[in-house]
């Protein structure tokens, strides 16, 4: 595995697993016990995804020590301001079984984010987290925040997947000294993603996969992402990608797949703003 520092000198696993649309407990802890077998050290979940208990129960069967898994959760919209923070920070602990959290992260821009970064700066210096952060900050959203905060995020996790870079995003996050870090890696395999002929014959050409090429060209553009899966065989694919590199001929071609280059990001939509405004947990 290969670490990142973050801005505050935390280092966190550049390949981690991802447990989105998990919600059936007994399905998410077998595949956190798997992926944590194959030696997966990073768990992303959030209040949203109804699985922080079944994460606590894989962590702690797997005999490893906490401090070896690195562990991030997020707080939902109807959960952000000062005093829902606090509460469900303390949820997401008692849920995981820990008196701490790696990374806690702000999961969508929207409601009180000012109420809840100043708890989250508080349970930071408190050492209750070791990182905070944000999710799905576009490059406005990022910068009126940053500017405006004793604590700057240590990341900001996005959509990122070769059709959808997000330049202009990884540019303001790299200004900022904020990490990057990419949210369903492979575009939930849709717009035929594993059929895409470029990714092919770069995946033929290093006798690698299509996921493991994504995988391995986010890791060489310092991005930090987190797959998900059910299949083991398939957890251990998208590990194995520390033992090659992608050229330059490779990443030009992958940078060439963009559809979206001057896409500031999903949360500028009014209706979109609305549907994640009226969504309570």
């Amino acid at each position: 595995m290969e670490y990142k520092t973050l801005n505050n000198g935390v280092q966190i696993p550049k390949l981690g697993f991802g447990v989105w649309q998990l919600f059936d407990q007994n399905d998410c802890q077998k595949a956190v016990e798997e992926a944590i077998e194959t030696g997966y050290r990073l768990i992303d979940t959030a209040a949203l995804y109804q699985n922080e208990e079944a994460v606590g129960r894989a962590i702690k069967s797997s005999g490893l020590n906490r401090e070896d898994v690195f562990v991030t959760s997020k707080a939902w919209i109807s959960q952000l301001g000062y005093e829902a923070t606090r509460k469900a920070f303390e949820d997401s602990l008692q849920k995981l079984g820990t008196d701490y959290l790696d990374l806690y992260l702000i999961h969508q821009p929207f409601g009180d984010l000012y109420g809840a970064w100043r708890a989250m700066e508080e349970l930071y210096k408190e050492g209750r987290v070791r990182a905070i952060g944000v999710s799905n900050f576009s490059t406005g959203r990022l910068a009126d925040f940053a500017l405006q905060q004793e604590i700057i995020p240590a990341i900001n996790q996005i959509e990122l997947h070769p059709y959808k870079q997000h330049p202009l995003i990884q540019a303001a996050n790299d200004l900022f000294g904020t990490a990057t870090q990419a949210w369903i890696p492979f575009n939930q395999g849709k717009d035929d993603i594993f059929k895409d002929a470029a990714l092919n014959s770069i995946a033929e050409k290093h006798d690698k996969t299509v996921a493991q090429v994504i995988l391995r060209w986010q890791v060489q553009n310092d991005i930090l992402t987190i797959p998900k899966s059910v299949h083991k065989e398939r957890m251990q694919e998208n590990s194995d990608i520390f033992n090659f590199q992608l050229d330059q001929k490779d990443l030009d071609q992958i940078k060439s797949l963009d559809r979206f280059p001057d896409n500031y990001g999903p949360n500028e939509d009014p209706q979109r703003i609305k549907h994640l405004l009226d969504y309570k947990i």
